[in-house]
């Protein structure tokens, strides 16, 4: 793991470019991290959103791993496809995507599944669904503690919506969601007060709907940012997503996450229109554009500035650019590798630095089959 090199492949003349290239015993390590933070594989719900891919679905379960979380029908999908016993789709589905969650339920008998919800009106549709269909739903109450974009905030609203929950009898109360993607403190001892201080509202909650003889069985809780934080305490399932493939954006901003970059871009010099400049095929169809210049940080081109970067290029300043001929291959990690991997039908495994084989993005788009 500390090959200085560990990118590099051969025969990258074969290679289409722009690539994704996925190196799969960094996955393993990265696996073996999530488990080791967590205090065991039991404590772990990982986000699949990442990655989308039924190989890495695999190796997390060869682990031990047995639960996981999606954020779409097709991702849900995919892990029944896999084999996965309890799957958590946590977007509340609405429209259309309410018949396709109870399609799955009814496809994939081996799986349980659950779902997250917020408001009487999502509850009282589920459950009216269920009770035509002869079945017991599962609903985890979605928390908002002060992401603001999701969720009910933690008091009596709350309360009234998870007492509806567990009275009704086509449902299942499973507890509470929690996913706090606003704390961004790049020092872990200011991330840790910043997210205790938010969750503290939702402990109290907990305690008040015990108070009055209704249990809650579990809570899931952050994401990637905060992972660390939520594996000290008890009785919560942690839901880590970009920490299997990692990205640069992570990498800067968490340097106490101890993940390893596990997928990097392939990309060629396509063009050297002016001194010091250079541009490659690595546009916004080929990377998340969302960010703020740069996009990407190259690991064997320096680079002194992000120019430009538009629909089939990216154009870098660079003081060593006469070292970089026409055709010249570069290697690069995303800042944000979520939705960079949406940009590919399948990744190029590699090991050993040679391209193995390649892992197809099943649950890239909306729909698989249901």
């Amino acid at each position: 793991m500390e090959n200085q090199d560990w990118y590099k492949i051969e025969n990258t003349d074969t290679i289409i470019t722009p690539s994704l290239l996925v190196y799969p015993e960094r996955v393993e390590e990265n696996i073996k991290t999530m488990i080791e933070i967590a205090g065991g594989p039991q404590f772990l719900r990982p986000h699949v959103k990442t990655y989308k891919m039924a190989e890495i679905i695999n190796l997390q379960m060869n682990y031990g791993i047995t639960k996981f979380k999606c954020a779409t029908i097709a991702e849900a999908e995919l892990l029944a496809s896999c084999g996965a016993e309890d799957i958590l789709l946590a977007m509340q589905p609405v429209g259309a995507n309410i018949d396709r969650f109870f399609n799955l339920i009814s496809q994939y008998s081996k799986s349980v599944f659950s779902t997250i919800v917020d408001n009487h009106s999502s509850i009282g549709k589920i459950a009216k669904k269920a009770l035509t269909k002869g079945i017991k739903v599962a609903l985890w109450l979605d928390i908002n503690n002060g992401m603001n974009r999701t969720g009910v905030c933690p008091g009596g609203e709350a309360l009234e919506l998870y007492q509806a929950i567990v009275s009704n009898p086509s449902l299942k109360a499973k507890g509470l969601h929690v996913y706090d993607g606003h704390i961004h403190n790049t020092d872990f001892w200011m991330r840790k007060k910043v997210c205790d201080d938010a969750f503290n509202p939702v402990i109290q909650f907990k305690n008040d709907l015990e108070k009055i003889n209704i249990k809650v069985e579990t809570i899931i809780a952050g994401g990637s940012p905060t992972f660390s934080v939520h594996a000290m305490r008890d009785n919560v399932e942690l839901s880590p997503g970009t920490t299997l493939l990692w990205d640069q954006g992570y990498a800067n901003t968490y340097p106490d996450l101890k993940f390893i970059p596990a997928a990097v871009l392939l990309t060629r010099v396509v063009s050297k229109p002016k001194a010091k400049f250079i541009c490659f095929d690595l546009g916004h169809k080929s990377v998340a554009p969302e960010m703020k210049l740069p996009r990407v940080a190259f690991l064997n081109c320096e680079t002194t500035k992000h120019v430009s970067h538009s629909e089939e290029h990216l154009v870098v300043e660079s003081s060593s650019s006469e070292n970089y001929n026409i055709g010249d291959a570069c290697y690069a990690i995303p800042i944000h590798i979520c939705p960079t991997v949406t940009k590919y039908k399948q990744v190029l495994t590699i090991e050993n630095g040679k391209v193995s084989g390649s892992w197809d993005i099943v649950a890239r788009d909306s729909k698989i089959n249901i």
